[in-house]
């Protein structure tokens, strides 16, 4: 068949595609994710063409990578950016075109609802091929480095400070005018609080729920949610003890937030954020914190989150965490799960978390509690930003990374 209707599947798609063809790769995708894109790399491409969007709004929240632009220049490709881009082509060599709703992400390719066509027509083929030559043409000089490398440095400046617009300077679209007046204004996202994550966080490397409150602190659950966010400043950062620096987090891991609770005793999940790496000293409290809030001067360390958005009303509205462990057992969490693969160890998910701050979250977990999570957010609304925006906000404290000159 010339021309093929295709609902599902995609990741395949694409790899049996660069396996038929890798002579030549041309892409165009406005959302790129750094894992989705080395499943592709691996099949090793000659030529590597790549039309993209160069919004870092889009990378601040986490809908694309810079990274994954690295990764591109490291492979040799030529890569521009179009702003307001939205079609996704793929064009292996001469022999095959993949026309798709999907973009370069792991959630597109693996469990979105996606549907295109995967053409084999040669006329197909060509008219595909004068459309990415037309727009390469109109997209400008290609990407460099140097290029790469600052909007990494401003990226990661602006979430360290929340992820909000007030008080920084937007967050600017570097790609070329294609097929718009470059006279008229142009509306860039701003990426501030209120904006959410993606519905999917299936290419989010991680997931963990960290934990708000102790044992001996647990609140009722008709507090209102915006009462702990105050509290506990989890709006850009959520905090670890002194002697438990979270080496473990990685930049762009999907925190849960969740907050002990009574009556009876649960844990309630009732926001969720991007994640930063735990950077030292940039992460620890500053005495103006501890001031602000004296509890830190034991719980010092942070995870900085950006993008956070929680839900409305009070604690009841959250998720509990009871009822996934109740569902999900073992598979709830990512230690239980691998100790019931190799028949040793802790399997219960109530004794994984017991004197941790944070514990992360299995596969069906991360899925189970981010289904259910959005549905509360549909349901009872989310903190507004307005409401966000009058409370308290980080500074970045001029220090050198350890290890640095």
């Amino acid at each position: 068949m010339m021309v093929r209707l295709v609902d599902a599947g995609w990741g395949m798609e694409l790899t049996d595609a660069l396996r038929a063809d890798a002579n030549a790769l041309r892409i165009i995708c406005p959302f790129i994710k750094a894992g989705a894109l080395e499943r592709l790399l691996r099949l090793k491409p000659a030529r590597i063409q790549v039309i993209t969007r160069f919004n870092l709004a889009d990378f601040a929240e986490g809908v694309s990578d810079v990274p994954a632009l690295r990764i591109l220049l490291d492979a040799g490709a030529r890569v521009r950016g179009i702003r307001n881009l939205h079609a996704k082509l793929y064009l292996f060599g001469a022999s095959r075109a993949i026309i798709t709703s999907a973009n370069l992400t792991k959630a597109a390719l693996d469990s979105n609802h996606e549907f295109g066509v995967v053409a084999k027509d040669a006329a197909v083929i060509g008219a595909c091929r004068a459309y990415f030559d037309d727009l390469w043409q109109r997209g400008g000089d290609d990407l460099t480095a140097s290029q790469v490398d600052s909007w990494t440095e401003i990226v990661n400046r602006y979430n360290a400070l929340g992820g909000r617009q007030s008080n920084q300077t937007p967050l600017e679209d570097f790609g070329a005018h294609a097929s718009v007046d470059p006279a008229l204004p142009v509306q860039v996202p701003t990426g501030a609080p209120g904006v959410p994550l993606p519905p999917a966080v299936a290419d989010a490397p991680q997931a963990f729920v960290k934990f708000l409150g102790e044992g001996n602190d647990r609140k009722p659950l008709n507090i209102t949610t915006i009462s702990e966010i105050e509290r506990a400043g989890c709006h850009w950062a959520v905090a670890y003890p002194a002697n438990r620096r979270p080496s473990g987090v990685q930049d762009d891991a999907v925190i849960f937030i969740a907050r002990l609770t009574r009556d009876p005793n649960d844990i309630r999940i009732f926001g969720r954020a991007i994640g930063m790496k735990y950077q030292p000293g940039r992460d620890d409290a500053t005495p103006d914190d501890i001031a602000r809030r004296a509890w830190k001067e034991k719980w010092p360390r942070y995870i900085r989150v950006h993008h956070a958005e929680f839900v409305a009303g009070t604690m009841a509205n959250g998720v509990s965490l009871n009822a996934l462990m109740d569902t999900l057992g073992a598979d709830s969490f990512a230690p239980t799960q691998r100790n019931a693969a190799r028949g040793d160890g802790n399997t219960n998910p109530r004794k994984a978390y017991l004197q941790q701050a944070a514990v992360e979250l299995s596969k069906e977990g991360r899925s189970w509690l981010a289904e259910r999570l959005q549905a509360a957010f549909d349901e009872h609304g989310v903190v507004p930003r307005d409401t966000l925006d009058p409370l308290d906000w980080p500074m970045l404290p001029d220090v050198t990374p350890e290890g640095g000159g």
